[in-house]
Parts: C-alpha cells; structure tokens; sequence
C-alpha cells in the first residue's frame, strides 16, 4: 500500500515536468468538469486543495475512518500485539508521524483521482503540491528506512521493553517478541493480511522516528500506573483474554486521529474494568502488600519512578545481551565434581576433608561454603521435559537422572529398573517387592487407629530410597516428608523429586533435623538401617522430638522379622531403648507376601509413664531446652515432656483431615499478636481467605500457567502455609519453607495437614539442581538482600527451579526491578510483571540457557 502510494507519487512528478508548458484554457475548463463528474462530492476538486485545508482535514478524517474499519476486520483475524498510542497523553499522539501519516494517506487517494486536473493547473497550485510532496516523500522515506531497519532486527515489533507470547501455555524462546512498557510477551508470529501488515509497518515505524515523543509519552504512561495499568505474559489461548488482546490490536492499529484516540480509549477502558472485577492478584485485606490487580491478554505496564536508570534500561533492551551488559549481571557455568547435580553445601569437599571424623555421618552433613556461589549449574546432556504426575511415579527419562548404580545393585529388589531411554518404578522396595500400596495396607489393617488420610496425615520416612512409599501413600491421602542422605544409595533422592515425590538430602547425624518439634503423624523407617539403639539412643530420642504425642513409629527392618545374631542383637536393644523412653509396642506383624515384618510403637500421650520410671534413662530434657529449636542444633540424648496445658500444642490431636485445614489450631490464642499484627486465630483465617482468593482468581486462571504441568511446589517463605492450603485440590504437593529469621509459624502449617521445613535462604537449599517446577517467593527477597547476596540467591532459585518452570514474586517494586533484571539476563521468560502502590508481582518461566564461560568452585573439587 505503502509503495503504491510511492509510485503515484514519482508517476506524477514527471507528468508534472513534461506538463509545465500547457496551459489552455479549453482544456483547463474540460478536465475541471470531468473531475467534478467522476469525483462528485466526496473528493475535493484540484483547485481546492491549496485553498481550503480545513475541507481537505474534514475529507482525510472521513477517508480514515473507512480505511479503521476495514483495518479492524483485518486485525481481528490477525490478532498480533500492537503498542497502544491510546495510553498515551494526547499531544503525543498529535505528533507529526500521526498527522502527516493521515494526511498523506487521504493525499495520495486525492491525488490519484485528480492527475489530469494536477497537469492543467497554473505555476503556484503545481508549486504549493510539490512542496507538500516533498513533505510527504521525506515523511515517507523516513518510515521506510525505520521499517527497514525493525524488519532486519527480527520484524518482532518492540515498542519501549518487554516479551510477550501468545500461544498454548508452553515457552517459545525462538519465538518473536513484542515489548510493552516493562515486560515479556512473545508471540508466534501469526500471518498477517498484506494490507494489515503495511500498515502496521508504517504506524510502528513512524512511532519510532520520534525518540523523544516516545520517552514523553513513557513518562506520562508512568503517572498511568495508578490506574491499575499491568503489563503480561501468557501460556494459554483464553477466550476472553484473546477478545482483549484483540480489542487491544484494533485500538493500537486505528490510532491514527483523534477521533479514533477517543473512541480507543473508551473501549480500553471498559475492557480494564471488566478485567478487574473477574481478576484481582492482591485481594482487600490486613497486609500492607494486599493490592488490587486488573490482568489484561496485553495490559501496559509502565517503568515505576523509583526503579533505578538501569532496569528502565534493560526494560527497553530487547536483546538478552543487551540486558545482560546494561544490568551489569555476567553468569558462568560451575565447574564442579558433581557437575549437574551439584548441591553448594552438601558437595563442599573442601571443609569434609578437614572433618576429624565421619563415625556419625559428618560428611553427609550440611556444611556450606563461605560465600555462597553465584554461578549456574550446568544441564545434563539429553535434558528433557520431566514427566508429568502420575506418569512421572512409573518412569523418567534416563538423561535427566543418567544413574544407573541403583538400578544394577537394587534392580532385583523393584527399586528401579532401566528401561530404554526410561528409569522404571515398578512400586516396590526392598521391604515391599510385591507393591506399595500393599505395604500401605497391611499397616492399616495392623493398626486401624493409624487411619490413613484422617488421623494419620503427614509422615517422615526416613531412609526413604526412591521414595515409592510416599509416592504411594498420596492414593491415601497422606503427605510423606522422605529424606536420605545424598549418594548413600546414588542419587535416590534424586530420582524422588525427579518421578514427582517430595523428599529432601537429609542424614541423621550430630544435627536435629530441620523440623519443629511434635509435628509428623507416624514416622516410618523400612530397613533403613539407622543404627537406633546406639550412643543412648540418640537418633531415636531425635525422632521421639518430632514425633506427635500418641503418634506412631513404624519400624519394617530385619531385626523384626530376622533372627541373625546381629538382627537379635538389635532388636533386643531396641526392646530396652523404646520400654525406657514409654513407647508401646502396639503390634509386631508380618506380611506373608513381601515376607517381611514390621513393629509399631505409639508414643506416649502424657507424662504419667514418665514419672514411674525406676530410673531417668534416658533423661528428661530440661524445660528450658526448646524442641522447636532445629537450625544446626546438636542432638541431645534427652526427652521433652509431654504438654499438659489442654490450650498447650501437643497435648491433644489435631482435628481429622481434612476439617484440620481451614480452622484455626486450638491453640492458637486471642490474646497472640499474628504476624500481620491481628489476633492469632484472625490472622489465620485472613491470611488463608487471601491465599484462596489470589489463587483462585488469579494464579489458576491468570497467569497463564498450565497447571497440569506443575507437580513440586515451594513456598520459599510460607507463614500460615495459606498458599499451599489454597492448592489442596490440585495434584501439587507444596515444600512450606518457614526462614530462620521469620517468624516460627512452621507448627501451626503442620497441624493443618501440610509439612515444610526451616531454611537460611542464604545458604543453598538440600536438594538436587531441577528439583521443583513452581517456586513462590511472597517479599522474601526484599528481607534477604540485608543480609545476602542477592545475585547467589537468584543463582540458588536457578539451580532448584527445572527449565521451563515458573517463578512468581511478590515484593516492592525495587525488589522486583533488580530481580527481573537478574533473570532477564539468564534469558528467563517475563510472564507478567505488575505494580501499584510501591508494591509488584512479578511471573517469570526458566530457559534451557546456559552461559559459555565457566567457574570453577575449589571448594567443590574433590
């Protein structure tokens, strides 16, 4: 269109040069009366056109408005993201590109009409039209040579930052990008009519012929954000936010004059309010952080005046290389001994060789580098996408977990098995061969109180091997907390987060275990061969301080069911050790199928067996030994009393699950302050009412997340645990991690049915790199950057996260800026980003990237 409108153009310069000597008037008379004929009234006549330019004006408006509707039918068949010249003030959209693009465009109709008129007429009209040719030619050779130039950088139509990307929920890395105002949308790069496509060429190319126009109206769209102005990335194809995005389009595309201005904004506004009341991220509420949000399929989102120059920078930077050198942030590949499955504080060679001795496990310890490192752990070769739940509990890909140690040494006992380019499950272990979930039943029909997913809900099975009995006992409603130590079977655990598991790289040593004290249900041990009886009783006093009063220990190892001289040896320990620490042997039963045995025990529920001890052996704890304490504090061969206080945690059961959920725990009381500063038992139920109201109108369905992609969660810093409660009916599980500078509110998530554990966010997390597909981070990362290097925890949350899964945070916008830079220059997907009120929410998607250049940790060399 654009060019034809070039030819005209040129075609009547030469009529012109070869016509400057007619000049009858015979002639004149004749063309001015068949231009009337042809024209009638809707062209104006040649002789016109240098004398009345409000009737030209008047002419162009109408001509315009014909070419915006047959644009917008176009544009909804092409649905590609436009920049939207609405949000802007109105002075800039009155700048020269806008109304010379109008004018020259009613212009050229006119001239082509009116030719013969034009090679009649006298030495001034001829004059007054090439000088507005001229005009007209600069104008659009100018737009030309912009087109020219955004076509040769990829065609993707960035306007001021960000990605966007339109398509089924899935990461296009290779897709193209379009900016708006401060975030990532990619889109596909759908087809385009020819007509749609010139003219989007010639809007966006005179937009950019104007820097300082743009950076005005960037400003200006700043002083917008108050208005709820967000800007997003989506996964799905949502109808109504296709029609938004659409309405979107057709506003960006028909800005040409300022009728359609008026009439863009109309709509835009009326599409924010509906979004508004059918999508809100910050629901009304006690926090501070409590906002408002309006989720649009192509909102704007404007640069916050107190972020720094540099992410307005990297904002408008569309090159990952650009963001990475404007943010100032180079990554490097670790080069380590474990190379892809390289955990910071566990694989810290340099301190296990100065251990004096590993009798205890030491070595298996955490023991964590002096300076956290800020590198990014590298990809196993052949990585693909994990497996989704419950397929992922059958098999995995082999290149993604590459050990085959386990499946050679326990292949025979159905641990796991390789299988092609597939790591098989068969459901099974060394204690139940047959299949876990008739290992399961045969406890509860041992001990019925035991009652699966009502009274019994979250377990620790220590030494938990490839984790299949928690895998299982999800069928029964009941979390499973696994641990093991890291490498004593290679890479167990590894294989339990991978096949969709929750499990942790944990040993039993000379630490407590990160847990609350009077937390799991049942604790479970099937030949976990953890020397109990050994040094007083140590390890099983640690797990008699986790362990809920008249909860269950169940004990399915060899010394049960074996009569080996060292197998009785160990039981008849175990028989002195558990009579003298009160516990009841319920039952001792075996399984005639797998052939194995198990012995359950239930811990006291008062004091009163205590007290009628011949001798204190094991001892009592002191009453100011705290068994919440669990951050790197030595075990202790000692008991904790059983409360009495009836208003006492512990001294009753919780409700069953799943009532234990939503209310309250007993003993919480009126008189407590919560941490949003309302009595306890209020806040609870705030925070939980939040959680479920942001969940379910925003995170589920406006996000863009597809959900049934999304199996390990964690809630980097958890509270009241009302985000992982939100979740209850999504086949998701939620690691609540509580810091060790917050507030201690890790016992009220386990008596409502969840688990979670303490954690220095400052030190690398126990778990092996690609771990979780969803890390939620709600205004942590403000609270650690006092304290940390905020760069090593982003390289942390990198090394935890699995490539193409999903970041959501939730800070000020400070916080938010650096860390979008951060990820940016990791090449990680802006999903959406949000601000009102100094405070943001930001959702970013992880790449398969990975830097050239390489740093090597000595202290992870062995």
């Amino acid at each position: 269109m654009a060019f034809g409108k070039y030819s005209r153009v040129d075609g009547r310069r030469s009529s012109t040069s070869y016509c400057s000597t007619v000049t009858l008037v015979v002639f004149v008379a004749l063309c001015l009366v068949g231009v009337w004929m042809m024209t009638s009234s809707s062209v104006v006549p040649a002789q016109n056109v240098d004398l009345s330019n409000q009737e030209s004006k008047s002419e162009d408006i109408k001509i315009e408005d014909t070419k915006s509707d047959v644009k917008q039918q176009v544009t909804e068949n092409a649905r590609q993201f436009e920049d939207n010249p609405g949000d802007l003030p109105e002075d800039a959209t009155k700048g020269d590109s806008d109304t010379h693009t109008a004018q020259d465009e009613s212009t050229s109709d006119v001239k082509e009409n009116t030719s013969q008129s034009d090679q009649t007429t006298g030495n001034n009209v001829k004059e007054n039209q090439e000088e507005k040719t001229d005009e007209s030619d600069k104008k659009k050779y100018e737009s030309e040579e912009a087109s020219k130039t955004k076509s040769e950088n990829g065609g993707d139509g960035k306007n001021e930052s960000g990605e966007s990307k339109q398509g089924d929920g899935e990461s296009n890395p290779e897709g193209g990008e379009t900016k708006t105002e401060g975030g990532e949308s990619k889109t596909d790069g759908q087809e385009e009519s020819k007509e749609s496509s010139e003219e989007k060429k010639v809007d966006s190319t005179e937009n950019e012929n104007k820097p300082e126009t743009n950076e005005s109206s960037g400003e200006t769209k700043q002083e917008d954000t108050v208005n709820d102005k967000i800007e997003e990335k989506t996964e799905t194809n949502q109808g109504k936010g296709s029609e938004q995005s659409s309405n979107e389009n057709e506003k960006s595309e028909t800005n040409q004059d300022k009728v359609s201005d008026q009439s863009s904004d109309e709509n835009k506004s009326d599409d924010q309010a509906k979004n508004q009341a059918s999508n809100e991220v910050f629901p009304d509420g006690a926090q501070s952080e409590i906002l408002k949000e309006t989720t649009t399929q192509n909102g704007a989102f404007s640069t916050q005046a107190v972020e720094s120059k540099n992410e307005k920078e990297a904002q408008q930077s569309s090159s990952p290389k650009d963001q990475k050198e404007q943010g100032g942030y180079s990554w490097k590949v670790c080069n380590v001994t474990a190379g892809p499955d390289y955990i910071p504080c566990l694989d810290n060679w340099e301190a296990i060789k100065h251990l004096r001795t590993t009798k205890h496990y030491e070595h298996r310890e955490r023991h964590c580098p002096e300076e956290a490192p800020t590198c990014v752990v590298p990809l196993p070769q052949g990585y693909k996408r994990s497996i989704q739940w419950p397929t992922s509990r059958e098999k995995i890909w082999y290149y993604n977990v590459p050990h085959v140690k386990l499946a050679e040494v326990k292949g025979h006992q159905n641990w796991v098995k390789l299988t092609g380019e597939y790591l098989t499950f068969p459901g099974g272990g060394t204690q139940f061969k047959h299949g876990a979930l008739h290992y399961i039943d045969f406890i509860q029909d041992s001990v019925p109180d035991i009652a699966w997913g009502k009274r019994s809900r979250v377990i620790l099975d220590v030494g938990c091997g490839v984790a299949s009995f928690g895998g299982f006992l999800f069928d029964r409603d009941v979390l499973t907390m696994s641990l093991a130590p890291k490498d004593e079977h290679e890479a167990q655990v590894q294989f339990a987060l991978e096949r969709g598991i929750p499990a942790i790289s944990a040993v039993m040593g000379t630490l407590r275990l990160p847990f609350p004290g009077r937390v799991f249900d049942v604790v479970h041990c099937a030949r976990c061969r953890v020397p109990w009886h050994i040094e007083g009783g140590k390890l099983l006093l640690e797990l008699n301080r986790v362990l809920r009063p008249g909860g269950y220990f169940v004990w399915s190892a060899t010394p049960v069911y074996q009569k080996l001289p060292e197998d009785v040896e160990i039981w008849e320990a175990m028989k002195t050790l558990t009579k003298s620490m009160c516990w009841q042997l319920i039952t001792i039963k075996k399984d005639k199928i797998n052939q194995v045995g198990a012995a359950i025990y239930q811990k006291p529920s008062s004091n009163e067996c205590y007290e009628k001890r011949a001798q204190n052996d094991p001892p009592l704890c002191q009453t100011s030994d705290d068994p919440n304490a669990a951050w790197n504090v030595p075990l202790q061969a000692c008991m904790h009393q059983v409360p009495v206080d009836p208003l006492e945690r512990g001294s009753q059961w919780p409700e069953q699950w799943p009532p234990r959920l939503e209310k309250p725990p007993y003993w919480l009381k009126s008189s407590q302050v919560g941490v949003y500063g309302k009595a306890a038992p209020e806040d609870f139920t705030t925070d939980y009412d939040h959680w479920k109201h942001v969940v379910n109108k925003s995170y589920l369905n406006g996000m863009g997340i597809s959900w049934s992609s999304v199996r390990n969660v964690m809630d980097m810093r958890a509270v009241y645990g009302g985000f992982a409660a939100a979740l209850r009916d999504m086949k998701v599980w939620v690691m609540n991690v509580v810091p060790v500078d917050s507030p201690d509110t890790l016992p009220i998530i386990y008596e409502r049915g969840l688990f979670g554990m303490y954690h220095d966010w400052c030190e690398s997390f126990s778990t092996y790199p690609r771990s979780y597909d969803l890390l939620h981070a709600d205004h942590l990362f403000s609270k650690l950057k006092k304290r940390c290097n905020l760069v090593a925890v982003i390289a942390e949350v990198d090394r935890i996260l699995r490539p193409e899964g999903k970041l959501i945070v939730r800070d000020n916008i400070e916080i938010i800026g650096e860390v979008e830079n951060m990820v940016k220059s990791m090449h990680w997907e802006i999903r959406l980003t949000y601000s009102k009120d100094k405070e943001g929410l930001l959702c970013v998607q992880k790449s398969f990237w990975r830097p050239t250049e390489v740093e090597t940790i000595m202290s992870a060399i062995a």
